[in-house]
């Protein structure tokens, strides 16, 4: 399944907010934009597995041993699960379990509520 175009602007969005926070040296900043990528991304396979790319990426440049280690764990877990079941906004991160479910941020409700 392809990503409706009002998705995947939303999703590139994110992603180059995310890698202007890397730049700017704001890691905090960066990690809530590929949450919020992840949200948006979940339901399709490519967009979410890259996005755990990202956060594998992130927690590298960190030396977070944690967050290296969930997303080793969530990366063949997207590739395989995706087009079954994911966990509605659920963010990603090591931080949070990988099959939990959680709330919509508001503004990404109606993006992501039906066809697009």
């Amino acid at each position: 399944m392809s990503m409706p175009k009002p998705v995947r602007d939303a999703y590139r969005t994110e992603l180059e907010l995310a890698d202007q926070a890397r730049v700017a040296g704001e890691p905090g900043i960066e990690f809530r934009h590929l949450e919020r990528a992840h949200v948006i991304a979940q339901a399709y396979t490519f967009q979410h597995v890259w996005t755990h790319c990202l956060m594998f990426a992130f927690g590298w440049r960190q030396r977070d041993a944690r967050e290296i280690a969930g997303q080793l764990l969530r990366l063949p877990a997207a590739l395989l699960m995706t087009s079954i079941w994911v966990p509605l906004g659920n963010t990603g991160g090591a931080n949070v379990s990988a099959v939990k479910p959680m709330p919509l941020p508001d503004d990404l409700k109606n993006l992501l509520a039906g066809p697009n």
